[in-house]
């Protein structure tokens, strides 16, 4: 911390956060159909100036957030993940973060619900 102000993370470790996410994603997707795949949905990103969109197929799969800041009022960290609003917005309220250890946020169908 500089001055009381967290770096954002570098580059280098965002994007292997973001592969890290994507594998697993597949994976679960794998497990689901019990190792064998029903169908080979590519998955792709979209840069944004805020967020990194994840599309599976045609679809959203949910939102990646690449700045600190804030969404729709609430606090937002780099890394925070958000299901899909719609095709181009993300919720309101994070679902996990990349950058945590624990991740069991998600499924192949995109971040969880709340509880």
């Amino acid at each position: 911390m500089i001055n009381g102000i967290k770096p954002l993370p570098p580059k280098q470790d965002f994007d292997s956060a973001i592969d890290r996410l994507v594998l697993g994603i597949e994976e679960n997707y794998i497990k689901w159909c019990n190792g064998k795949p029903i169908s080979a949905d590519v998955i792709s990103l979209k840069d944004g100036r805020k967020f990194l969109k994840i599309i599976r197929g045609s679809s959203v799969w949910g939102f990646v957030s690449k700045v600190d800041g804030s969404h729709k009022g609430l606090p937002l960290k780099a890394g925070d993940v958000l299901k899909a609003a719609g095709y181009n917005a993300p919720a309101k309220h994070t679902r996990g973060n990349i950058f945590d250890d624990n991740q069991n946020y998600f499924s192949w169908t995109g971040p969880n619900y709340m509880i």
